[in-house]
This record gives structure tokens, C-alpha cells and sequence, in this order.
């Protein structure tokens, strides 16, 4: 092996890129059969979880949830609406805020995909010993310290 082909295989950077692309495109292809692409699922399986006690949270509150870009949900969330999978309309007690609520057409779609996007996450982490397993936490928690860590533009 060569310098050059060493130093790509240590650099974590790429390392994660490459997870991320195989994860997503695995996740992607599973979800395709159900009209969803991995980055809405990203947004309509927490949502599910957020309305099933008949709350309407608002985008903001999904991107704070999510640690997603509010532009970028805001995004995805038309999407959903344009798959008559959500609703969004203006809150009564801020009319700067978009409510958001699920579709019976959501909810069953949520019902459906989030069993299948776990079984699929229990398989791609069968290495580290499954979605409870001891490295998959450790794992988790690694990511979680990287993705809170100043990213060096503050």
C-alpha cells in the first residue's frame, strides 16, 4: 500500500463522508418503495414521534430536535406536504411559526418505515453488536461529541 492510499484509509474525514454516502444510498433504497427518501424520513419519523399525543410543533422546534438546518427543514417539510404526507399552517399564538401536522397518509407511512428504517439500522450495525450493542453506543457517542464540537469558523 502506498503513502497516499494509507493516508486516505486513516483519515477520518473521509471515512465518515464514505459511511455517511453507503449509509444514506442503503437507507435511500430502502425507503424508495414507500415514496421517501432518507433525508425526509430524517424529518418524518421524528415528527410522528412529536404528534402522536396531538401536539403541531413547529418547524423550529423539528430543526432544534433534529440539529437540522431550519432552511433545510423547511425544505424537506414542503416536500412531505407536496406527498400529502403533512400539513403546515400558521400558529394562532405566533404567526411567524409554521405548525406541522401529520396526514392519516404521514402517519401510515411512519407506521410503516420506521420498523423497516430499524431493522435496517440493527443489520448495518451488526458489527458493532446491533442498535443496543455496547460499540454502536460508544459509537453514537463518539459522533454526538464531533457533531457538538466548534467547527473551527467560531
Amino acid at each position: 500500500m502506498s503513502n497516499t492510499e494509507g493516508e486516505v484509509g486513516a483519515n477520518v474525514g473521509y471515512l465518515v463522508w464514505r459511511l455517511s454516502t453507503r449509509w444514506r444510498a442503503t437507507m435511500d433504497r430502502a425507503l424508495a418503495p414507500h415514496g421517501l427518501t432518507q433525508a425526509q424520513y430524517s424529518v418524518l419519523a421524528p415528527l410522528y414521534g412529536l404528534t402522536r399525543d396531538g401536539s403541531r410543533p413547529s418547524q423550529r422546534q423539528l430543526a432544534d430536535l433534529t440539529g437540522l438546518d431550519a432552511v433545510y427543514i423547511s425544505k424537506l417539510v414542503r416536500a412531505l406536504e407536496g406527498l400529502g404526507l403533512l400539513t403546515r399552517a400558521t400558529s394562532t399564538a405566533d404567526p411567524r411559526a409554521v405548525e406541522l401536522t401529520l396526514t392519516d397518509r404521514g402517519v401510515d407511512t411512519a407506521q410503516r418505515t420506521i420498523p423497516l428504517v430499524y431493522a435496517l439500522r440493527e443489520r448495518l450495525t451488526a458489527p458493532l453488536g446491533g442498535n443496543d450493542g455496547g460499540r454502536t453506543a460508544e459509537l453514537a457517542a463518539m459522533l454526538r461529541e464531533l457533531l457538538d464540537a466548534p467547527d473551527g469558523d467560531q
